[in-house]
């Protein structure tokens, strides 16, 4: 069981190409996707759930052609968007009901009992009387991944579920994601990057439409083994870091001004050797791809 998406393109009316030549292999699993906001990872999520088509290219699970037969692989999707509305009046017991019977549960022995398994799974039992609209941002989250399960789909997207959550309730989606990948492809798009370092062993990371890296997030760390170096500095002095060096983050420390650099070496001049993270390959393939965009837009301005 894998999805396969090859060549995939989209420019949507305005000019913007959201998608550009977007090939990836996904098994079972969780799949990380990583970006930042517009990088791409929403329009690619929302081809995939068959809501809207490429220009170009084919997506394939499992045997099926998502543009030549969408209804199949709506029977075996299960999809949290990034922005899941809600009936504000129904309970969460009364609206997953009646999800189930739109998504064909036709025995209502078997809706109730999937429906009282699923608020149990995401630890919503004592809450399935209370109307959604009564619900914190994390219980909506959880109730959103209990509709994506519903049906026991064999294919699970879901799009920066942990955007907007405090710390408890993003450990708690933590903990439940993590359980979905044993036996489904499951799909995490986000621009959270502990999000993917948390929960994925597989990922892929996106800049301005294109797959601009993919792999074991492990690997993609040992690529930048012995070859970071950080560096406490003064903040006026980070304008003459960046151009003397290849900075690939700055960030405060206990109100302190680091950079992050990489080099085959070390810069010298108070450098220490730093262990690469996962956070550290996104900031440096983000600044590799903002390159030569900023020398284009010189060249041409």
């Amino acid at each position: 069981m894998k999805l396969e998406i090859k060549n995939l393109s989209k420019t949507y009316p305005n000019g913007v190409k959201a998608m550009q030549n977007v090939s990836l292999t996904i098994g079972k699993g969780m799949f990380g996707l990583l970006g930042e906001n517009g990088a791409g990872k929403s329009t690619l999520m929302r081809t995939i759930a068959t809501l809207q088509d490429a220009d170009e290219g084919s997506v394939v699970f499992d045997g099926i052609d998502v543009a030549r037969d969408p209804v199949s692989l709506r029977k075996v999707l299960g999809y949290l968007p990034q922005e899941f509305g809600v009936y504000p009046s129904l309970t969460a017991e009364e609206f997953l009901l009646h999800l189930a019977d739109l998504k064909g549960i036709a025995k209502a022995s078997e809706r109730k009992a999937q429906v009282d398994a699923l608020l149990k799974k995401v630890n919503l039992w004592e809450d399935r009387k209370k109307k959604l609209g009564g619900y914190s941002g994390g219980m909506k989250q959880r109730f959103g991944i209990a509709q994506a399960l519903l049906g026991e789909p064999r294919l699970i997207i879901v799009d920066e579920p942990t955007a907007g959550l405090d710390p408890r309730e993003r450990n708690r989606f933590y903990n439940l994601l993590s359980e979905l990948g044993e036996n489904t492809v499951v799909i995490l798009s986000t621009h959270i990057v502990e999000d993917v370092s948390t929960l994925c062993s597989d990922m892929a990371i996106m800049g301005n439409g294109r797959v601009l890296l993919e792999g074991a997030p492990s690997e993609m760390e040992r690529h930048l083994k012995d070859r970071l170096w950080i560096k406490e500095i003064a903040k006026r002095d980070l304008e003459k870091y960046d151009r003397e060096y290849k900075v690939i983050a700055s960030h405060f420390h206990l109100g302190k001004l680091q950079v992050t650099v990489d080099a085959e070496g070390c810069p010298g001049d108070g450098f220490e050797s730093k262990a690469p993270s996962l956070e550290d390959v996104y900031f440096q393939i983000l600044s590799r791809n903002e390159k030569p965009q900023k020398a284009a837009m010189a060249a041409t301005a």
